[in-house]
């Protein structure tokens, strides 16, 4: 028997490109910033702080991450490393300037100029193996998200529980896989 169904379509109108180029930045692009402001200020001072406020000449970036280190062994790391994951929270791509920071004992973020450089301060200035770099490659691919994507989860669900998960779970992947394949390559003598 025949069916009556009826799919009413709104009629077509062709972009209004002003329109979307505004909405565009108004919505997207100016919102993202707002929450990344709201975030990676108040970082960004924290790690200023850390880097330049000594006590018994040492920074109290290089006592946390003196503190860390047992962890950071254990995981394949070193204390910088896992100290530049935390603080790189709000945004993933300051991890590598603040580990060098560290390294460097420098005040500001550095960047470095060339890969043999940084070859220079990983390998010879800080003892890197290549079983350091595949747990920091491991480390940063499994870890958390970045601290606006975390606030976006806990606007969005309009609840801290699901931002705390969404840190918890791939940081406790994260640190599970990297102990895991520091103890099997040092149980097999291979580095």
């Amino acid at each position: 028997m025949p069916t009556t169904f009826t799919l009413e379509l709104p009629p077509l109108r062709p972009p209004q490109v002003g329109r979307v180029l505004v909405r565009s930045v108004l919505d997207r692009t100016l919102f993202v910033l707002a929450r990344a402001v709201t975030i990676a200020a108040p970082a960004g001072a924290l790690i200023w702080v850390l880097a330049n406020i000594s006590f018994e000449g040492q920074s109290l970036l290089a006592r946390g991450a003196g503190l860390l280190e047992p962890l950071g062994r254990a995981l394949g790391l070193d204390g910088f490393i896992l100290l530049a994951f935390i603080l790189g929270l709000p945004a993933n791509e300051i991890v590598l300037p603040i580990l060098l920071m560290g390294y460097l004992s420098a005040g500001t973020m550095v960047e470095i100029d060339s890969l043999t450089i940084l070859q220079n301060i990983l390998v010879h200035g800080h003892g890197w193996t290549w079983l350091t770099a595949l747990c920091t490659m491991l480390f940063s691919l499994l870890h958390f998200p970045c601290g606006t994507t975390l606030f976006t989860i806990q606007r969005e669900t309009k609840s801290i529980r699901w931002a705390v998960w969404a840190a918890v779970i791939p940081l406790a992947v994260a640190g599970l896989v990297c102990f895991a394949v520091a103890q099997t390559v040092r149980a097999l003598g291979l580095v």
